[in-house]
């Protein structure tokens, strides 16, 4: 008791740091990072792509379709069969620009390969064949 009285001060002072504004700004780093994070959506069924030795990186910002050995066409693990191609590639680029790749199965027919194609083009995408490399 005699000490604080010496140096002025009380006895009941605190020090130390305040980290309550190290917190907010965490918090708001956190929330600006997850905001800004993107996102890609697998097609959600797992082919068997076939090589290619020109097979290069695409966006991560793309349509990502699968076309299994049986010929269904998948995106975002549903599958939305070959007519219904074109009015979701056409929904999805009114929102933004995006390349469309397509991960067609080794056993796929050529046919629906290309019926694909056509949809996609005709609903105004850029397609691309994903291979692996």
């Amino acid at each position: 008791m005699k000490y604080s009285r010496l140096r002025g001060g009380t006895s009941h002072e605190v020090r130390g740091i305040n980290i309550s504004p190290l917190i907010d700004m965490v918090f708001i780093l956190l929330i600006f990072f997850i905001v800004a994070a993107v996102f890609v959506e697998e097609p959600g069924v797992k082919v068997r792509r076939p090589e290619a030795v020109t097979a290069r990186d695409l966006e991560k910002n793309s349509i990502l379709l699968a076309i299994t050995a049986d010929e269904e066409v998948y995106y975002g693990g549903d599958s939305i069969g070959i007519d219904g191609v074109r009015p979701l590639i056409r929904r999805l680029l009114r929102v933004r620009q995006m390349p469309v790749i397509l991960q067609v199965d080794q056993a796929a027919d050529g046919e629906a390969l290309v019926r694909v194609i056509e949809e996609a083009r005709i609903a105004g995408g850029a397609v691309s064949v994903a291979t692996q490399g």
